[in-house]
């Protein structure tokens, strides 16, 4: 099994059942996250808190790792089914997606969100 791919399960885990603090557990406090609904970072706690929290209050996300693969620089790679509905259960997006992550001593510090016509 890749390094620091249970933690990552943990996480989806933890997001798929709306758990905002269970997920801020594994997280640097100033952790750096891909603002794909909205466009630029959320950096920190606070941000990330607030962020996923509009989100929901407008999407209904869920996210399943399907696949990790270590990068050569040290990143961790995760290719994601991602189904996204709004809130009268209407689908918006069903499709992969990869999310990049930056881990050190068990923290995500970064994360990154990829597509591509090879997914």
């Amino acid at each position: 099994m890749i390094e620091n791919s249970e933690i990552i399960k943990k996480a989806y885990a933890a997001f798929n059942a709306r758990d905002i603090d269970a997920i801020l557990r594994v997280m640097h406090p100033e952790i750096k996250w891909s603002k794909a609904w909205e466009g630029d970072y959320a950096t920190g706690h606070a941000d990330v808190s607030a962020y996923w929290e509009r989100q929901w209050a407008e999407i209904n996300p869920t996210v399943t790792p399907v696949g990790f693969k270590k990068r050569d620089n040290g990143t961790l790679e995760v290719e994601v089914d991602q189904l996204v509905k709004d809130l009268e259960g209407n689908i918006l997006f069903d499709g992969k997606v990869r999310h990049i992550y930056v881990i050190n001593g068990g923290l995500l510090e970064q994360m990154n969100i990829e597509l591509g016509d090879d997914l």
